[in-house]
């Protein structure tokens, strides 16, 4: 079952033009959700705007939703998406962001932390590495306070996680920068749903949600209590610099 959800998003700028109407994003990790395979099921999810990948879906399949789909593709390696299994797929998956890396889409600021650590057979996951990213990112988002995207594989420390795996353990690094950046979504991957209570959590101002499988978002624009909220939560007055949209980019590093 591809699950539903629908976010206020702080920024009114990605709206105009739209008449109101939500910009909708699918967001998969890890496997193929099944009801995305017949083609009822996937008129019942279009049109999809933007499609964000958190990691561990086989790069044939990101394709297959890709195409099935018509939509701009964005997403972050997993820890099993080794170098040699995605050379291979770099003519039909390429987009992928690379770690810390800024983009603006559909008027929408994302980021990405792709895994920290050696991927594929014999990997492994270091928390260092995972601070490294945090700090990356915070530095590049210093002084800008947009609403926006996070996209990883592995959750923050005690934010979707499974605490009492090792391996399924959230990265306290990221929990900092969620701390810290407080970004209107945290998209990622990795946990297995059976393995825990919650798909979605809120941490202050911010949703993070576990999209294994397959997650349809809807964004939809704010109301003025929402903008004023994001404004009240990041401390920026109405009117500053750091509320008003920035401007279109493709890449900002």
């Amino acid at each position: 079952m591809t699950r539903r959800l629908r976010i206020e998003w702080p920024d009114p700028a990605p709206f105009k033009g739209r008449d109101g109407v939500p910009i909708r994003i699918l967001a998969v990790s890890d496997v193929l959700e099944p009801t995305l395979v017949d083609a009822r099921n996937r008129s019942a999810v279009a049109p999809v705007d933007l499609i964000l990948g958190c990691g561990d879906l086989d790069c044939d399949d990101l394709a297959f939703v890709t195409d099935a789909f018509d939509a701009p593709l964005v997403y972050v390696y997993g820890n099993h998406d080794s170098d040699e299994r995605w050379k291979r797929c770099e003519t039909f998956c390429p987009e992928a962001i690379q770690s810390t890396a800024i983009l603006r889409l559909m008027g929408v600021s994302m980021a990405g932390l792709t895994w920290p650590g050696r991927r594929g057979k014999g990997g492994n996951r270091s928390e260092r590495m995972a601070w490294s990213q945090a700090l990356r990112l915070a530095m590049r988002r210093f002084g800008h306070f947009e609403p926006m995207i996070v996209l990883s594989h592995v959750p923050p420390r005690d934010a979707g996680d499974v605490p009492t795996d090792r391996y399924h353990r959230g990265f306290k690094g990221y929990r900092w920068l969620l701390e810290h950046l407080q970004p209107t979504l945290w998209l990622h991957g990795h946990t297995p749903l059976a393995a825990s209570s919650e798909w979605k959590v809120q941490i202050g101002g911010s949703t993070v949600i576990n999209v294994t499988g397959a997650v349809v978002i809807d964004l939809v624009p704010p109301t003025p209590e929402t903008i004023g909220a994001h404004r009240r939560r990041l401390g920026v007055r109405a009117g500053s610099k750091a509320t008003e949209p920035a401007k279109e980019r493709a890449a900002d590093s």
